[in-house]
């Protein structure tokens, strides 16, 4: 998961585009986290089935899904207008605890390595749909579905890894193997999917793999991406430590020539087994930068690519139009960039997308006021979503249109607005739910104790405030799987499928144009229930970064402040904002992200499943960490995951969608920001969205020639 901050969302190793990603999915709040989308699981709740909601039918039959409200910036030529050779300096977030991208604290650099080393069977094209990649594969298709599925892999018969060995069936069945969920001997951070197949056998030939699944499976196509060599997962001790720094066989255009922990580096070389087309670069260098360093880095070259925040964004862009001579880099612990530093920005642009990743309210329903669905749908209902996504996005030229699925985004063929399960802005009708469940405006209320603790107050260091600065939290980037407070697979929680919150977004303080006329006051007096106010404790990470989301939650406790419902801002340091408050349940609202998958019937599931009963008595939330769940939502994915038939699967993630936002237990609000600092003379390379990275191709521009500008792109 994540949080929205300003920075860019870096996917979590394993974002799926790649296939790199872990059974969990944590989310990211606003600033640069972002939660991999798969696995966390009290009280009872209203069923979304007992609301009197229509489910939406999305796309008819003969409607093609909307396309993605961004496309790629990533200064596209053709490859023989790349120059050979050359080393790209990448910056990533940290240096990857571990190279193996089923390991619980593998994050966003894990990914990055595996998607230039490693196999993939498929990959995601600009629209975040799986197509088969033909590096690996001649073909993969479901050949037979009686008695039971059966998937025939035909590779690619150039394909072999470094040390000259064909990747054939071996090498799937050893995969299967470590990640079925049957030797707990393996530390794996996901089964999903590989625990469904029965069998995995040599075909024909060599070049081909039969896999029969025990129970039919949608999601095949999520399997076997990336592809590890038998030696990293033939054995525990080679699963568990042999790859985490190193991967001495690999099977990419590059390979991995060392992990220098001294410099913060991890460096990828040409791999000279490589049989698809060479890579132009010589090598990639991913060297850990803080985000806050970032533009100071390509100002004085130390990287030539680097996701950014909006701040450093507008630098960029006033060096370019201001010729070089625009304000030097200073504040927020900022390296100050002067002369020749600044006059270096102008070699650098910024290229801009939407990230395959959405920022969320979320709404904890396990207790207090929010375990009354009535009241999470007031919350709801208070909130102007058009609003907040322009106060986000306008500033950066992005579209500015809220997100109305919780599993696809557009340009996915799962995708439809089902938000009107819920319904739109309408403080009158958030009134009368509010009133429904017993709020009153001028109850009586009970004298407090002066010696009783404010919520949250127990936490050393939690700053109750009415805003300030936070960040962007997604979860599964940062916490490197430190839970608490929840039980079943806590190894999920850094499942890279969630998405960070990049730290993008408008200048703080920034809630609506200039001239916007200020919102009516609330009518007087707090609205009460059996002595006590209603009032909720917003929970936002005080981390750098944090402008967007403090910006954002300031503007939703004015919309609640409107329909009655008082918040407080409580901020709580960037590393217990998950562990201790997301994942354990300790607070009613709170900014988070979830990155978009192409597989929500297997990644999502564990973010909406109903909690239940453990066997020790606790409560098992698995990802949910939200706490609300419904039975039809859970049989809604089950139907999805073992439906062969894709457009039925995709209706099935539509209705299971309708119920979600029908239960309120979180609200998308807008797709996050991507912003990238590259060189100019750098070139397929950028702002990805949804397409997976074609690393072969990227390099830097022959001299002499010329690239035409992406449409609606700017240097800034």
């Amino acid at each position: 998961m994540s949080y929205d901050g300003d920075a860019p969302h870096a996917l979590a190793a394993g974002q799926r585009p790649t296939g790199a990603r872990p059974a969990t999915t944590r989310p990211r709040p606003h600033r640069t986290v972002t939660l991999r989308r798969g696995a966390l699981r009290s009280a009872a709740f209203l069923t979304a089935g007992a609301l009197a909601v229509p489910l939406l039918a999305g796309c008819g039959e003969d409607e093609k899904p909307p396309a993605p409200l961004a496309g790629q910036d990533i200064a596209p030529v053709a490859r023989s207008l790349v120059a050979d050779g050359s080393t790209l300096k990448w910056a990533v977030d940290a240096l990857p605890e571990t190279l193996n991208t089923f390991q619980a604290d593998a994050d966003a650099g894990t990914g990055r390595v595996a998607q230039a080393v490693l196999p993939s069977m498929f990959r995601l094209d600009a629209n975040g749909r799986p197509v088969a990649n033909p590096a690996y594969l001649e073909s993969a298709e479901v050949i037979e579905t009686e008695p039971r599925q059966v998937v025939l892999y035909k590779l690619n018969q150039q394909a072999v890894w470094s040390d000259g060995r064909e990747i054939g069936a071996a090498d799937f069945v050893a995969q299967w193997r470590a990640l079925s969920g049957r030797n707990s001997a393996y530390w794996t951070a996901r089964n999903a999917g590989y625990d469904r197949i029965a069998k995995i056998e040599r075909g024909d030939s060599d070049l081909q793999v039969r896999v029969t699944f025990s129970r039919p499976y949608a999601d095949w196509k999520s399997l076997f991406s990336p592809l590890y060599p038998k030696d990293v997962m033939g054995t525990p001790d080679a699963f568990n430590d042999g790859a985490r720094r190193k991967l001495k066989v690999t099977a990419g255009p590059f390979r991995v020539e060392k992990v220098d922990t001294a410099n913060k580096d991890v460096v990828l070389t040409r791999n000279p087994r490589w049989w698809g087309r060479p890579a132009k670069l010589e090598r990639i260098v991913l060297h850990a930068v803080p985000r806050e360093q970032r533009a100071a880095a390509l100002a004085d070259g130390s990287v030539d690519l680097a996701e950014v925040d909006a701040a450093d964004a507008q630098r960029i862009g006033l060096a370019h139009r201001a010729g070089g001579t625009g304000t030097p880099l200073q504040g927020g612990g900022r390296t100050s960039v002067r002369k020749p530093g600044q006059q270096a920005l102008r070699d650098v642009e910024v290229r801009k997308s939407l990230e395959p990743a959405y920022t969320q309210l979320a709404l904890n329903g396990a207790g207090g006021p929010l375990a009354d669905e009535r009241v999470r749908r007031a919350v709801a209902r208070a909130l102007d979503r058009v609003e907040l996504a322009r106060l986000v996005l306008t500033p950066l030229g992005l579209p500015a249109v809220p997100v109305g699925s919780h599993l696809a985004l557009s340009g996915q063929a799962a995708y439809a607005d089902s938000s009107g399960a819920l319904g739109a802005q309408d403080a009158k009708e958030a009134q009368a739910l509010l009133a429904d469940a017993g709020w009153v405006r001028g109850g009586p209320l009970k004298e407090q104790h002066k010696t009783e603790k404010a919520a949250g107050s127990e936490h050393d260091g939690a700053d109750v405030s009415e805003g300030g600065e936070d960040g962007t939290y997604i979860v599964g980037e940062d916490d490197k799987g430190k839970h608490h407070g929840t039980t079943g697979d806590q190894r999920e929680h850094t499942d890279p499928h969630l998405a960070r919150e990049g730290r993008s977004g408008g200048a703080p303080g920034a809630y609506a144009p200039k001239g916007t006329a200020a919102p009516a006051a609330a009518p007087a007096g707090p609205l009460a229930k059996d002595g006590k106010p209603l009032a909720l404790r917003f929970v936002l990470p005080s981390g750098p970064g944090s402008d967007t989301l403090n910006s954002v939650a300031e503007r939703i406790l004015v919309m609640l402040e409107q329909v009655g419902i008082r918040a407080t801002i409580t901020k709580v340091s960037d590393e217990s904002y998950f562990r201790d408050h997301i994942a354990a349940g300790d607070y009613d609202l709170a900014l988070y992200s979830w990155p978009a998958t192409a597989f929500p019937a297997t990644d999502a599931r564990p973010i909406y499943a109903k909690p239940l009963p453990a066997a020790d008595g606790s409560v098992n939330v698995e990802q949910n960490y939200t706490r609300v769940g419904t039975d039809q939502v859970d049989q809604l994915f089950d139907q999805a995951a073992t439906t062969l038939d894709e457009d039925e699967a995709q209706d099935l993630i539509k209705k299971a969608d309708s119920r979600i936002w029908a239960a309120a237990g979180s609200i998308p609000l807008y797709q996050r920001p991507q912003l990238v600092g590259v060189r100019t003379n750098v070139v397929n390379a950028g702002a990805f969205g949804f397409r997976t990275p074609v690393y072969e191709d990227m390099g830097f521009l022959k001299k002499g020639a010329k690239v035409s500008p992406a449409p609606g792109r700017d240097k800034g």
